[in-house]
C-alpha cells in the first residue's frame, strides 16, 4: 500500500493518494470497530458475555486499536485489531459458536465493502470534481474492507481465519499453532513487508472485490 501512495505522489496523482490516505484513516475508525463489535455481539448472542464485560461491546475505536494492527493498515493497507476476548466455555457448542463468532468480523467487513460500493455508485450518477473525489474515496473504503475480511480469514494466528480453523482442525493441533502465534505473526508481517504474497493476495482481493461491486451495481443497473 504504501508503495502504491508513493508512485501516486511521483506520478503527480495528488488527489488520488490523498484518497487513499484518508480512505485508511477512515477505516481505523469505522470498519475496525465495527469489525470488533461484531465479535463481540455474535458472541454474546451466542451465550458469551466477556467481551462486553470487558467493554467490547461498543463502536468506540479506542475499545479496539492495536499498534501492530493500526501501522499495518496505514502501511500495507491490511491490519487488524485487539482481539476481542472471548470464553470459549460460554458456549454450547463451542467449536461451532467459537467460528461463528470469529466469522461475524469478516462477514461485518463484507457487508461494509457493499454499502459503500453503493454510496460510491450514488456519487457516481453527478459529473462534478467533487463528486468524483467522494466517489472514488467510497469506492477505496469499500475495497479495503474486502482487504481486510480476505485477510483475516486467513488461518494465521491472531488472525480470524486460525479461530475458524478450531472447528475442523484436531484441538491438540489447533494448540501446538497457537503457542507459536507470535511467531507466526511476525513471519506473516515479514511476507507482507517483502511483498513476497502480495500478488497473491491482491489476486484474490480482486476476485472478491469483483464479486461485492457487481451486487453493489445490480440496483443501478435496474433502474437504467
Amino acid at each position: 500500500m504504501i508503495w502504491t501512495i508513493i508512485g501516486l505522489f511521483g506520478d503527480g496523482e495528488y488527489i488520488s493518494a490523498l484518497c487513499i490516505i484518508f480512505a485508511e484513516i477512515f477505516i481505523l475508525f469505522t470498519s475496525f470497530p465495527v469489525h470488533e463489535c461484531a465479535h463481540a455481539w455474535a458472541a454474546y448472542k451466542l451465550g458469551d458475555d466477556t467481551a462486553r464485560l470487558k467493554g467490547r461491546l461498543t463502536l468506540s475505536p479506542m475499545a479496539h486499536l492495536d499498534l501492530i494492527g493500526t501501522l499495518m493498515i496505514l502501511f500495507l493497507g491490511v491490519g487488524f485489531a485487539k482481539p476481542v476476548p472471548v470464553n470459549i466455555r460460554n458456549f454450547k457448542n463451542r467449536k461451532r459458536d467459537f467460528a461463528l463468532t470469529s466469522l461475524a468480523g469478516p462477514v461485518s467487513n463484507l457487508i461494509m465493502a457493499f454499502l459503500f460500493f453503493v454510496i460510491s455508485n450514488v456519487f457516481d450518477l453527478f459529473s462534478s470534481q467533487i463528486c468524483y473525489i467522494l466517489s472514488y474515496f467510497f469506492y477505496y473504503v469499500g475495497y479495503i474492507n474486502v482487504c481486510l475480511a480476505v485477510f483475516n480469514l486467513l488461518p494465521v494466528p491472531p488472525l480470524d481465519g486460525s479461530r475458524i480453523a478450531t472447528a475442523i482442525l484436531p484441538d491438540k493441533y489447533y494448540y501446538t499453532i497457537m503457542k507459536y502465534e507470535r511467531y507466526i505473526m511476525i513471519g506473516l508481517f515479514v511476507l507482507l513487508m517483502s511483498r513476497a504474497v502480495s500478488g497473491v493476495l491482491s489476486t484474490v482481493y480482486g476476485w472478491v472485490a469483483d464479486g461485492v461491486q457487481f451486487l453493489a451495481d445490480l440496483p443501478f443497473r435496474l433502474i437504467g
